[in-house]
């Protein structure tokens, strides 16, 4: 016996398509630069998804980098690995994830990761929050009183265990 799954309702009503489509090309460059020296890509933020999805490509510098385990209340995360090996905590263990491996963390998911060596990834969450400003203000390293961290962080859906 199999499933039938529905599509969602229709978003678009129109009998003839639209252009629309956009391309992120290979050569633009990073939109975040860390001191380690990993990179941040937004190949699709959630303003250009309509707040769909968002979706960056993460680049590790040398050094092993990347936030302890947390969670999130109203998005999920998903990591594919592109190249290198990623660590990744799936709410039991740190798993060490290699080229073409997934890992998929729903709303309140414990998770984390980490990486060096140029490894790099794709980082999808949904919907498409506003997780740019989260991620350049971690890159700017500017100070914050703890009440402003705790703000920060809550305004950031981002749950620290």
């Amino acid at each position: 016996m199999s499933l039938h799954r529905s599509y969602p309702p229709d978003t678009y009503h129109g009998d003839t398509g639209e252009r629309t489509a956009w391309i992120r090309s290979s050569d633009e460059p990073a939109d975040i630069t860390y001191r380690s020296g990993g990179t941040c890509e937004y190949l699709a933020t959630g303003d250009r998804t309509a707040g769909r999805f968002g979706l960056y490509r993460w680049t590790f510098g040398d050094e092993e980098s990347g936030p302890d385990p947390h969670f999130h209340r109203s998005i999920s995360e998903q990591f594919y690995v592109l190249a290198g090996e990623v660590r990744l905590y799936d709410g039991d263990a740190w798993v060490t994830a290699r080229s073409g491996d997934f890992l998929y963390v729903p709303e309140g998911g414990l998770h984390g990761f980490r990486g060096g060596n140029g490894a790099s990834m794709l980082l999808m969450f949904a919907p498409g929050g506003p997780r740019e400003d989260y991620f350049e203000t971690l890159a700017s390293r500017r100070e914050m009183t703890p009440e402003e961290h705790d703000e920060f962080m809550l305004r950031h859906d981002t749950f620290w265990v």
